[in-house]
Order: C-alpha cells, then structure tokens, then sequence
C-alpha cells in the first residue's frame, strides 16, 4: 500500500517493486506479492484492462482503487 500511496492515484506500479523492496531475491515472492495485493484495495491492470491478480498470465500493474 506504501508504493500505491506514495505514487497517487491514478498511477500504477509493478508488483516487483514491492517484491524488490523485501528482498534482494525478489523472484520467490512474486506469487505471495499477488496474493497479497489481491486482498488489497488495488486494482491490477494488464494492458490497461483490470485483471485478477492471482490469475493473470505474465506482467500487472497495480494502483490505488478508485
């Protein structure tokens, strides 16, 4: 939620970064970051269409629900 609220809304940002902020071998925690953030009042975003993050194939985005 920090990287969500210090972007703003309206502005997104990759859950790598808040995987990279825990740790320097952030790849593991890439599924535990999506489920994490499903919970979350964010929306995730592929090619600009919301998706679910637990779901969803290749790289999301995420950012503050409206």
């Amino acid at each position: 939620m920090d990287l969500a609220q210090q972007r703003g809304a309206g502005a997104s940002f990759c859950p790598s970064e808040a995987a990279r902020a825990l740790s320097d071998d952030w790849r593991p925690l890439m599924p535990e970051v999506r489920r994490v953030a499903a919970g979350l009042p964010l929306v995730a975003t592929q090619k600009g269409a919301p998706v679910d993050p637990m779901t969803a194939r290749g790289p999301i985005r995420l950012r503050l629900a409206p």
